[in-house]
């Protein structure tokens, strides 16, 4: 035994730790005096932030909070939600990053699901707070309450170090398409990871931004706080879509990676155009090009002179496992394969979990440092999704000859007619590659001699688009089984949505059952 009762193991392990606290401590210790965190004509230092954060935890401490407690944040985005994660962070507290799109009683499953012992909230959301049954002990209001916390002279030495490397940092709350969400845990390894990954496949420099306009409580914004801090960089905090002051920013701050999704392309390169912005250095643009009409990712890259992000990851996993390949400036591709994360090992199987050979369509299975820890008192969800010591995604890929990868489609939303196994996403893949086509899904429709068959939902940007020219997009690119059989033409405003923007299916299957059902009334 070593002095101090602690073996040779334990103290080598000690020295070989590392968490999120740490890093971003050394980054305070190099990047002082530079800009961590600009929101409007607010800005705030490595080291100002640093004392931000250790009166918040040295508060926190006080009131009786201990490592391995969970804290709430209902908030728009805004600096104070950066400082109650770090200053969590430290304590190894976890820090449950609540939605503010759910419904009151979706808001409160996911709080009483974790029982945090504190609530922080914003002003915007305190009447939501307030009318409905949370639990929570306490709570602390942004304003004139936090900052009588952040002046409390007592509280600003640098807390014990406390937390370990796989002690839950974060949890999201996923959104399927049934039932309540589910409370996915983001350790410090796993935001290490996830940093490491993005420095190797995208090797961002110092001097980079990053403009958080998604909502924190996704990993689409969080996650990316994280990298660019602990990179020792500038993370610019805006509250929500907001395109002309986008615009703005992009024509004045060198930004890393601008992470636009298919939803505001369209308003970000019209309001670039009006204001004749030109980009002031940014390096990469977008996320899920699959998302993206192909002409409209030559014309973004374009205008952004950056290449596109072609990723594809989840709150479970970061970028892992298919994120690292990009389209270049002004090409409209005629492919959008994927190249495989680093960091990550992955296989591509069956039903009977066997390897599928290239070319055949397997589920992927996922082991990387980057994973979540699994869901909050979910034990038998966790036994499923990583049985067998693989993540199981339920995602299912195609590998190619080249170690490329195509996504066909989510495992568990398969049409099965006549036998064959339909991947909406093949189908949908065709559709959105036409610039007179904004949004497409596919989805199933029973059918009295084939089981269920494909009908399509199609978002127009083309008025004039008929049937017959949405049919012409497909055919002979995909089987003739896999042919949509109906074309429903419909508004953007109209599609169901889930709070992180996921179209539901299920709902465009009920429209459809309603659709037969009053159909087969009117019939004599």
């Amino acid at each position: 035994m070593m002095s101090g009762g602690l073996g040779l193991d334990d103290l080598t392990t000690a020295a070989s730790t590392v968490t999120v606290a740490d890093w971003f401590l050394s980054k305070v210790a190099v990047r002082g005096e530079a800009v961590a965190l600009q929101s409007g004509g607010r800005k705030c230092s490595y080291r100002a932030l640093n004392d931000r954060v250790n009166r918040i935890a040295g508060w926190i401490i006080a009131i009786g909070l201990a490592r391995g407690d969970r804290i709430a944040v209902l908030s728009e985005n805004r600096n104070e939600y950066v400082e109650i994660e770090l200053a969590a962070a430290k304590l190894g507290i976890i820090t449950a990053c609540l939605n503010w799109r759910q419904s009151e009683s979706e808001l409160t499953h996911c709080i009483r699901l974790v029982e945090p012992k504190l609530a922080f909230v914003s002003e915007r959301y305190i009447p939501v707070l307030e009318r409905i049954d949370h639990g929570v002990g306490r709570v602390l209001a942004f304003g004139t309450e936090y900052e009588k916390v952040v002046a409390q002279p007592t509280n600003a030495e640098e807390p014990p170090r406390v937390a370990e490397p796989e002690d839950g940092l974060i949890i999201y709350y996923t959104s399927g398409t049934t039932g309540m969400p589910k409370a996915a845990v983001i350790s410090h390894r796993a935001i290490i990871a996830r940093t490491l990954i993005t420095a190797l496949d995208r090797p961002f420099a110092v001097e980079d931004s990053y403009l958080a306009w998604t909502p924190m409580f996704h990993m689409g914004s969080s996650d990316f706080i994280y990298s660019t801090l602990l990179r020792g960089g500038k993370v610019i905090i805006l509250d929500g879509f907001q395109v002309e002051e986008m615009v703005h920013i992009i024509g004045t701050e060198r930004l890393g990676w601008l992470h636009l999704n298919s939803a505001v392309i369209d308003r970000v390169i019209h309001q670039i155009k009006r204001d004749c912005v030109s980009p002031r250095g940014l390096k990469l643009v977008g996320v899920m090009a699959d998302l993206v009409p192909r002409k409209t990712l030559a014309e973004i890259t374009t205008l952004m002179q950056a290449p596109f992000a072609n990723t594809f990851g989840s709150t479970e996993t970061g970028p892992v496992p298919a994120s690292k390949g990009s389209i270049a400036i002004g090409v409209v591709p005629e492919s959008l394969s994927k190249e495989q994360s680093s960091l990550c090992h992955l296989r591509l199987v069956d039903e009977n979990d066997r390897d599928v050979p290239d070319g055949e369509p397997g589920e992927v299975l996922v082991r990387s440092p980057s994973l979540f820890s699994g869901y909050w008192q979910a034990p038998q969800t966790n036994a499923e999704v990583f049985a067998g010591g693989w993540y199981r995604m339920g995602d299912v890929f195609r590998r190619n000859p080249d170690a490329t990868l195509d996504f066909i489609d989510r495992r568990k939303y398969l049409i099965k007619s006549g036998g064959e196994n339909i991947y909406p996403a093949e189908i949908e893949r065709n559709l959105v590659a036409s610039p007179r086509i904004a949004t497409a899904v596919v989805v199933r429709r029973p059918d009295a001699r084939w089981g269920e068959v494909p009908v399509a939902f199609v978002v127009p940007r083309d008025d004039r688009l008929t049937f017959e020219e949405v049919m012409a997009l497909c055919r002979g690119k995909i089987a003739s089984y896999k042919m949509p059989k109906d074309v429903k033409f419909i508004s953007d405003k109209e599609l169901p949505r889930g709070d992180s923007g996921k179209i539901k299916r299920h709902e465009l299957e009920a429209k459809l059952m309603a659709e037969m059902n009053e159909q087969e009334a009117k019939t004599p």
